[in-house]
């Protein structure tokens, strides 16, 4: 089965090319600055070249049938035609409580993740002009929708729940959802099979982090924690992202700042973060430049973002009773050795041992980074959400 897998964002669309027969990626790519000047579509070649080509992209229908006929062009083709294309799956960030799992998308979902527009304005929208698009294009051809949110749905009550009146909950569904459920489930699944251990016994802890992050708690294959909210804002220190922070502090800075709500959301969304205490960059490896030059507030950044995410690494320990498996994964949870150590520094407590040589050694790769005597498995497991997605995809349609 060929399944191509979009990730549509209010500018750009991500995708990837799957034949699940063979477990391969035939193509992959993605469209940045739709609607804007200098729009263009980058793929890459089998080889790992990076190919980019120019088009005026105004709208996401454009982008699709760009992307579509570059997959059967001459050029850089690597199907006959259209037809070629079984389904299509879709990432949806916003799923509310409507959705606790990945569905075949009809006028009805399509209804429910327009409901999920209040809650999710930046992102819902996009993947619905996504869904659209394919819908103009290929009429015949399945779309299933699998959603960020999904994954987080077991959560009880007393974790998903915030201190305020509960008619806020029971008008407006305010509550902790929770993102990246489909990176923390292949993760989280995926490190049990690399470990060779069951995955329906295990108590894990997963650590997708980069620009955005999060920490789940994952106990016996289900999600009962994790740290971003309604929004994708709580939790840790990001990009640019503030990660947890006093209400009051905001109110506060609202008033002394003179901001309206869309201010207050831009403030915390694109200002704050690691960009916001350094100064400098959101991006890590320009931050660890900062820092051997010399730069003290790149050092404080890089040190707040390190000490949240041990701190939810140690709260949520306590949530599942003990843990037997810690993954990192994302662009920092991969790549960035120095976080991976320091996320891990003071949990000898808590049966953590690092192997500082082997874990220098890790970039990118499924890897043990703990030492042979931890307690704790500590592993980093580069996330798949793509491929997540195309096997739910494919799992729907086979069930149908």
């Amino acid at each position: 089965m060929k399944i191509l897998v979009l990730n549509c964002g209010s500018s750009s669309i991500k995708y990837k090319l799957f034949d699940t027969a063979s477990k391969s990626v035939l193509a992959q790519g993605g469209i940045e600055k739709i609607g804007l000047k200098g729009s263009f579509l980058k793929l890459t070649l089998p080889d790992g070249e990076k190919v980019i080509l120019e088009k005026d992209i105004p709208e996401h229908t454009v982008g699709i049938d760009f992307i579509l006929n570059t997959l059967t062009g001459e050029a850089y083709g690597c199907i006959g035609s259209l037809k070629e294309i079984d389904a299509v799956g879709h990432r949806v960030v916003h799923g509310g409580e409507k959705f606790n799992r990945s569905v075949l998308i009809t006028e009805e979902v399509k209804e429910k993740i327009v409901e999920c527009i209040d809650i999710a304005p930046l992102h819902n929208p996009a993947n619905l002009k996504g869904i659209e698009a394919v819908e103009a294009i290929l009429p015949d051809v399945p779309q299933v929708a699998v959603f960020d949110t999904a994954f987080h749905q077991t959560m009880p009550k007393s974790a998903y729940m915030y201190g305020i009146p509960y008619e806020m909950y029971e008008k407006y569904g305010v509550r902790r959802y929770g993102f990246h459920g489909t990176s923390h489930r292949y993760v989280s699944r995926r490190a049990c099979e690399f470990l060779g251990v069951p995955y329906e016994s295990q108590r894990i802890i997963t650590c997708h982090v980069g620009n955005g992050g999060s920490v789940t708690a994952v106990k016996d294959g289900k999600s009962v924690d994790t740290s971003m909210g309604l929004t994708p804002v709580e939790g840790l220190l990001m990009g640019t992202r503030s990660g947890d922070i006093d209400a009051g502090a905001l109110v506060y800075i609202m008033e002394k700042e003179q901001l309206d709500a869309a201010g207050l959301s831009n403030f915390v969304n694109k200002k704050c973060g690691v960009m916001g205490v350094s100064g400098v960059s959101s991006d890590m490896r320009e931050i660890e430049s900062a820092i051997a030059a010399g730069n003290e507030r790149a050092r404080l950044a890089l040190d707040m973002y390190d000490y949240r995410l041990r701190k939810y690494i140690g709260a949520y320990a306590a949530a599942l009773g003990g843990v037997d498996i810690i993954v990192f994964t994302g662009g920092v949870g991969e790549n960035q050795v120095l976080t991976r150590e320091a996320a891990c520094r003071g949990l000898e407590f808590m049966g953590v041992r690092i192997d500082a040589g082997q874990n220098r050694k890790i970039r990118g790769t499924e890897a043990v980074i703990s030492a042979a005597d931890s307690q704790v498995k500590v592993v980093v497991i580069p996330t798949d959400e793509e491929f997540m997605i195309a096997s739910d995809t494919e799992e729907i349609l086979q069930n149908r």
